[in-house]
């Protein structure tokens, strides 16, 4: 049988009789499968795995424990053979034949007048997959497309017209880490990729945007320190809006929704007007822009915990200790105060402190001094958001970090280039 010969089509079965002929693990996976589908399942064979006879003593199949006959097929829509004995598989199938009922013989797959494919589900799509009857083959073509739907390489958006049914729609807020397409995480990606909305913050992995279908809306709500076009209570209602008109919005945010990201106040928003929502966490730049200059936020001997606050944040509750790592978001404006309020909390002036700009992306650069000459350090070389601020000893770790903190001579380094130390 050539693969040009194969129709290919899908059977509802809901309801309706279908047998399977044997008891091994291949009738096993074959019965369940079938029930999975809806259908009537009988299963004939002298000896059953210990899973068929436990779905028969649940009520979920019938099992007949004895030799198939003719009359087996009798009302029955569909047929599947799996003894492991060719000599029956082979009269099962002429006997199906006989009585025109589609049959898989697992014996003999080009004689056999139907195929099971290898079949993976993904959200609400079935993947059904032929190879030329090479069932490892298929397996591993169907595992591959399965991948690519998941992690969004592949379309998976539904193409309809929105609240057309019905359907009400729903919100995914996705953390899309520090901005590299890269660093967004399977399950943000795939719910990218079936969005009809997206609502997109400045940060975040902006690439992804032009991958979307042209008729994907997105909405731009991005901030700046200081600068909200879009107030969050109109951003919570635009969530819901096209929420209620059928659209499966998704919010992509920078970094993660919870951390410092205002993502319980618009998740808390949709609930109280009976919107699903779904939150994806993301790779919060608090940990992995300092990640991105080789800054960890604990290191053995020299931090045990750390703080994440923002620049408008007062500092004084923070632990002012070097072995306590300080992670300023937002902060570049009034990092100057910050560094005084720090000090004046009896951190000493000479601790290491890192700023990242722009993390993982191509223009990161890294700027690392003191807590007494940051800030003087910062204004000289234009240090802008989006930034992180890293205070602590854990700079000493940054590859890009000086081999003295002493001296006040420290210098911007440009990115991708760990082996430049400053002096």
């Amino acid at each position: 049988m050539a693969i040009q010969d194969i129709y290919p089509t899908a059977l509802r079965l809901l309801g309706r009789p279908v047998l399977v002929v044997g008891g091994g693990p291949v009738a096993e996976r074959r019965a369940k499968g079938l029930l999975d589908a809806g259908a009537k399942v009988t299963v004939v064979a002298p000896v059953a795995t210990d899973t068929l006879r436990g779905l028969a003593t649940a009520g979920l199949l019938t099992w007949e424990q004895r030799e198939y006959r003719t009359s087996d097929l009798d009302g029955v829509w569909f047929a599947q053979t799996a003894t492991g004995t060719a000599a029956v598989d082979t009269q099962v199938a002429a006997d199906a034949e006989a009585q025109r009922i589609w049959c898989v013989n697992a014996s003999d797959h080009e004689a056999s007048a139907a195929w099971t494919p290898a079949v993976a589900v993904v959200d609400d799509v079935k993947i059904a997959i032929n190879a030329g009857g090479d069932p490892r083959r298929a397996m591993a073509l169907r595992n591959a497309v399965a991948t690519a739907l998941e992690t969004g390489d592949l379309p998976l958006r539904r193409h309809r017209k929105p609240g057309t049914d019905g359907t009400l729609g729903s919100v995914a807020l996705v953390g899309g880490g520090p901005g590299d397409s890269g660093l967004i995480t399977v399950r943000g990606r795939r719910l990218l990729g079936q969005a009809d909305v997206v609502v997109a913050d400045r940060l975040g992995p902006r690439e992804l945007l032009k991958e979307l279908a042209p008729d994907v809306r997105v909405i731009e709500v991005g901030k700046t320190p200081g600068h909200h076009p879009v107030p969050q209570l109109e951003i919570n209602k635009i969530l819901v809006e096209e929420a209620l008109k059928g659209n499966r919005v998704v919010r992509l945010k920078g970094g993660d929704p919870y951390v410092l990201g205002r993502g319980g106040e618009e998740a808390e928003f949709c609930r109280q007007n009976g919107v699903e929502v779904e939150v994806v966490s993301g790779v919060t730049s608090a940990i992995s822009v300092p990640a991105a200059a080789g800054i960890p936020v604990t290191h053995r001997g020299l931090a045990k915990g750390f703080s994440v606050v923002t620049g408008h944040e007062e500092l004084s509750e923070v632990p002012a200790r070097p072995d306590h790592t300080v992670v300023l978001l937002m902060g570049v404006a009034q990092l100057r105060d910050s560094a005084a309020e720090l000090a004046g909390s009896g951190l000493p002036l000479d601790t290491p402190v890192g700023i990242v700009e722009n993390g993982y992306l191509p223009d990161q650069r890294v700027t690392i001094g003191t807590l007494g000459t940051i800030a003087d350090q910062a204004e000289a070389v234009g240090v802008a958001n989006p930034a992180v601020i890293v205070i602590g000893d854990v700079v000493r770790v940054s590859p890009f970090a000086p081999q003295h903190f002493k001296t006040a001579d420290y210098s911007t380094i440009t990115p991708n280039r760990p082996s430049v130390r400053s002096n």
